[in-house]
């Protein structure tokens, strides 16, 4: 299965302008941190503006479970990501009162790094001290060995590693990449980054 594209952390009107152009699998909506941190309006309006067939995934990290409800009430997100300490019991409760695809973001080193959880999916990005994600950085991604659930790739992608990134995730068989800083210039998306990237995900082949 071709492996899919998920370009995270869109803030603005032309973001959006720019996946519908170039049609990512799906879009990024972070609710944490402070880069890239969007609230509740500006979720609905680029939701508003992005082509249906483009999913949304809202991004979490230690969140109160009623603002993910609210999101997901409005058809806001099609997708929970949790980035932070979020254990099993929370995601029960979440299940209890969302319906949505949850996955769960593990920051890795080493295979011993990568636990079980009660989620759809997993999200693999790069460990940091006092860091959530978003680094920016790569992981040794050989470490990804008999993943029993489907899997984003994240952690410093970018075109300069992209083909290494998709030689991995065919290897694998992860489920789609996860890119951010990596289609972005001084801090914004780049429409030519995001164009080149798309192109190279969906012209790959192993």
């Amino acid at each position: 299965m071709p492996v899919k594209l998920k370009i995270c952390g869109l803030k603005r009107r032309e973001d959006a302008e720019y996946l519908n152009e170039f049609k990512p699998d799906f879009a990024g909506f972070v609710f944490a941190g402070a880069k890239r941190k969007i609230d509740f309006e500006t979720a609905k309006m680029l939701r508003e503006i992005l082509d249906p067939k483009i999913k949304t995934v809202g991004v979490f990290v230690n969140e109160d479970i009623g603002f993910i409800q609210r999101l997901a009430d409005n058809r806001i997100i099609d997708f929970v990501q949790l980035h932070g300490d979020e254990d099993n019991g929370y995601i029960a409760k979440l299940r209890s009162v969302c319906n949505l695809p949850i996955i769960k973001a593990q920051r890795i080193a080493s295979r011993e790094d990568i636990k079980p959880f009660d989620a759809d999916y997993y999200l693999f990005d790069t460990k940091r001290a006092g860091e959530y994600g978003g680094t920016g950085e790569s992981f040794n991604w050989s470490v990804l060995t008999d993943i029993e659930k489907p899997f984003f790739l994240a952690g410093g992608i970018n075109l300069g590693n992209l083909d290494d990134a998709l030689k991995i995730a065919t290897e694998k068989s992860a489920f789609a990449l996860d890119i951010s800083s990596g289609v972005e210039t001084d801090g914004f998306k780049d429409k030519q980054k995001i164009q080149e990237t798309v192109r190279r995900v969906r012209n790959y082949e192993h």
